[in-house]
C-alpha cells in the first residue's frame, strides 16, 4: 500500500510562483506526478517524474514554466510552478505508480486528496 503526503498550494497573483510537494512511501512508489482539475473542466495531466532515473514528462501547456524534481532519499517529488496564470487555477492531485511516467490518469492507481492552487488576475 502507498501512503502519500501532499503539501503546498495556495493563492498567488498572476506571474507568481508556488511549489507543491508529494512524499510517497511503499515499494511501488516509483513514479510521482500531478494531475489537475479546474471547475467544469476535465482532469488534465501536468507532470510526472521517475524517482530513480529522474526521467520526467510534462504537458505542453506547462513546459518551460513548471519544473518537476525529486529527492530520492525521501521518495518525494516537487513541482515548482512559475509564471502562473489564472488558467492554472485548479485542484492539483499527486499521483503515484510503479512504472515509468505516463500522461494517462488510468495508469495511476494511487491518488492524493488534492490541494487547491488559485491564481488571481
Amino acid at each position: 500500500q502507498v501512503q502519500m503526503v501532499e503539501s503546498g498550494g495556495g493563492l498567488v497573483q498572476a506571474g507568481g510562483s508556488l511549489r507543491l510537494s508529494c512524499a510517497a512511501s511503499g515499494p511501488t512508489a516509483r513514479t510521482l506526478g500531478w494531475f489537475r482539475q479546474a471547475p467544469g473542466k476535465e482532469r488534465e495531466f501536468v507532470a510526472a517524474i521517475n524517482i530513480n532515473s529522474g526521467a520526467a514528462l510534462y504537458v505542453d501547456s506547462v513546459r518551460g514554466r513548471f519544473i518537476i524534481s525529486r529527492d530520492n532519499a525521501k521518495n518525494t517529488a516537487f513541482l515548482q510552478m512559475n509564471s502562473l496564470s489564472p488558467e492554472d487555477t485548479a485542484v492539483y492531485y499527486c499521483v503515484v505508480r510503479g512504472e515509468v511516467p505516463s500522461p494517462y490518469g488510468d495508469d495511476y492507481p494511487y491518488w492524493g486528496q488534492g490541494t487547491q492552487v488559485t491564481v488571481s488576475s
